[in-house]
């Protein structure tokens, strides 16, 4: 298969009109969102969404995100909407939230992995609406990655693993979260399933108390159904080891300094993901500055493209954990299972 790529800028109408034909033909687009890179294919489509497990090799008990342009698309795919779901579609969308109700009976059993519930959300990037509109039908999407592998936020991300998987790349610049969405179901009391940028701050303010799943920093259970995208025990992870240093700043550079020290000793090659808190800690090392931890938002932004950077270059990738407030939470959701949980705390 040839893939197609196209300027989501300069060639704004014949690309989205274009993808929108392919998607409704039963074809997979990957478009920019502003959290990272999806890859779309008609959601109301069982075997079209088929061809996204197929290209991802992505396990088939893995539930896929519905994405719409408009609120009121919603009533179609949910057997009904609640009244705090509407509370935050007001205050959120569009932007990077997706909320996970009861399914209506147009919604395929493939989008759902055989869940009686579906995720749904209205991304907050001028491609990806168009992409929606021009297609006439929700869009299925996960990120446009191979399974396993760190999410894309740059269409040259998307076309390294893609490239001849999918028929076409819309190409809108790199992405401006850089981690996917905050997952909330409304099954039951509010629970983040899988934390983004719309903090649990943020949602309560609006809603009240939200709770946050054990699994979002620990693995699921064996066995366990994952009810959301992202859920899975390794996720996100690069070609190399990924270790994982908490305590304070200055506990946890220690910890990375000592071990890196130990892995260079074994003939290792290390690269270290640090913030500008602890950048003096790493002189003489290897090491890749990626944000502030003081500002979380900052560290999820680049975490992937960091991944993505130092994949088969180096054999360990050491990084910093930070608090989990605000958008920290996040942050070491995506971190901690890069890593399959491998954390030094001593």
């Amino acid at each position: 298969m040839e893939t197609e790529i196209f300027n989501a800028k300069t060639q704004k109408e014949n690309g989205t009109q274009y993808a929108g034909r392919v998607i409704r033909q039963g074809g997979l687009v990957a478009f920019p969102t502003e959290t990272v890179y999806g890859l779309g294919a008609n959601g109301l489509d069982g075997e079209a969404v088929k061809r996204i497990f197929e290209a991802k090799g992505r396990p088939a008990d893995n539930p896929l995100i519905l994405h719409i342009a408009k609120k009121s698309d919603v009533k179609e795919l949910w057997s009904h909407v609640p009244d705090n779901a509407k509370r935050l579609m007001d205050a959120f969308w569009p932007g990077p939230l997706t909320l996970i109700f009861v399914k209506s009976d147009i919604v395929p059993d493939e989008v759902t992995a055989g869940l009686s519930t579906v995720a749904v959300r209205m991304p907050e990037h001028r491609t990806a609406l168009a992409l929606i509109r021009a297609a006439g039908v929700p869009i299925a999407a996960p990120s446009a990655n191979i399974s396993g592998r760190p999410s894309p936020t740059t269409a040259e991300h998307v076309a390294a693993d893609m490239d001849g998987r999918i028929d076409v790349i819309l190409d809108g610049g790199p992405c401006e979260v850089g981690v996917e969405s905050t997952v909330l179901t409304l099954v039951g009391k509010p629970t983040i399933l899988r934390p983004g940028g719309i903090t649990r701050e943020m949602l309560e303010q609006v809603i009240g108390e939200v709770e946050v799943s054990p699994a979002v920093l620990h693995p699921l259970a064996e066995g366990e159904p994952a009810p959301s995208p992202g859920m899975k025990h390794k996720h996100y992870a690069p070609d190399a080891e990924v270790i994982v240093a908490v305590g304070s700043p200055r506990r946890a550079a220690s910890i990375i300094c000592r071990e890196y020290e130990i892995e260079e000793a074994m003939g290792r090659t290390c690269v270290v993901l640090g913030t500008e808190q602890t950048r003096a800690c790493y002189r003489g090392m290897n090491y890749d500055i990626i944000g502030d931890r003081d500002e979380p938002a900052t560290l999820c932004a680049e975490l992937f493209s960091a991944l993505r950077r130092w994949s088969g270059k180096v054999d360990v990738i050491f990084a910093e954990g930070i608090s989990e407030a605000d958008q920290g939470l996040a942050y070491m959701n995506r971190l901690l299972r890069a890593s399959g949980f491998t954390v030094l705390d001593k």
